[in-house]
C-alpha cells in the first residue's frame, strides 16, 4: 500500500504543522488548486504502482498482470477509500488547501515464489515504484524548461507543483516504516520474517500520522525535495 502526504502543494503554501484545526472556507482559487492537486495525485499513484506491477512482471511474476495492474488506467489501482473518499475529505472539508493531503492506491500484488531471484527482485520491485516517481519528477522539470521558452505560466506552474509531489512520493516512500517501500526494503536487508512484518503493520499508521504531526520528518523530506529540485533544475540550465 503506498501512502502519500505534502506540507506544500502551491508554489506559495505557506510551511505550517499539520493539524485538525478548522480554518475559513476555502475560496474558489483554492479548490480549483486542491481539485488540479487531487488529479495530478491519481496520476501520480497510477505511475507509481504500474512501476511496481510492470517491474514485477520483469522479474517473473504475472500476478499482477493477470489481474490487469500492468496498466495506466487510473481505474485498475483505485482504491475506494485511499484514492477516492480520503484526498477528497483533506480538500473538501474547511481547512486550508495544500497543508495536508493523504491518500492511497491498491497494493500491487505480488508472489515472491515466481520471482527468479527472490530476494533481489522483491528489492528492484519494491523500488520501482519510488523511482518511477523520481523520473517524473525530472520529466516535470523538464516541462518547466519547456514553460519558460514558451512564456507559459500555467506550465511552468503545474509542472513545478507536479515535481514537488513526485519528489515528496519518492521520499516519504522510502521512510522505514510499514507499509511503505522504504520497509519492505528494510524487511529484506534486516531477514524479517512476513510474519513479524505484518505485526508491524497494524500500527503503522498511527507512527506515520506522529511522525507528521510531531517530528521534523516533515522538514526534513521538504529539505530532500528542494535539494534534489535543485540538482534537477541544474541539468536543464536552470538555477
Amino acid at each position: 500500500m503506498l501512502m502519500w502526504f505534502s506540507l506544500e502543494l502551491s508554489i506559495q503554501a505557506r510551511r505550517r504543522r499539520v493539524g485538525w484545526l478548522a480554518s475559513p472556507p476555502m475560496d474558489v482559487n483554492s479548490l480549483i488548486i486542491g481539485l488540479i492537486s487531487y488529479v495530478t495525485l491519481v496520476v501520480l499513484l497510477t505511475f507509481h504502482e504500474f512501476g511496481h506491477a510492470w517491474m514485477a512482471s520483469m522479474c517473473g511474476d504475472d500476478t499482477a498482470r493477470s489481474e490487469g495492474r500492468v496498466s495506466l488506467n487510473p481505474l485498475v489501482h483505485i482504491d475506494p477509500i485511499g484514492t477516492v473518499i480520503m484526498p477528497l475529505l483533506m480538500i473538501f472539508l474547511p481547512r486550508e488547501v495544500g497543508s495536508f493531503l493523504l491518500g492511497w492506491a491498491k497494493p500491487v500484488p505480488v508472489n515472491l515464489n515466481n520471482l527468479r531471484n527472490p530476494k533481489l527482485d522483491d528489492v528492484l520491485i519494491t523500488m520501482a515504484g519510488p523511482w518511477m516517481n523520481l523520473l517524473l519528477a525530472v520529466v516535470c522539470v523538464g516541462g518547466i524548461k519547456i514553460g519558460i521558452i514558451a512564456d507559459s505560466f500555467g506550465v511552468v506552474e503545474f509542472c513545478h507543483r507536479a515535481a514537488y509531489m513526485n519528489l515528496g512520493l519518492f521520499f516519504f516512500n522510502l521512510l522505514p516504516i510499514p507499509p511503505l517501500d522504504g520497509s519492505r526494503i528494510m524487511r529484506v536487508v534486516v531477514g524479517m520474517s512476513h510474519e513479524t512484518y505484518a505485526q508491524l503493520s497494524q500500527y503503522s499508521y498511527f507512527v506515520i500520522i506522529a511522525l507528521i504531526q510531531w517530528t521534523p520528518v516533515p522538514d526534513w523530506i521538504g529539505f530532500l525535495c528542494r535539494g534534489t529540485y535543485s540538482i534537477i533544475s541544474s541539468w536543464f540550465g536552470m538555477r
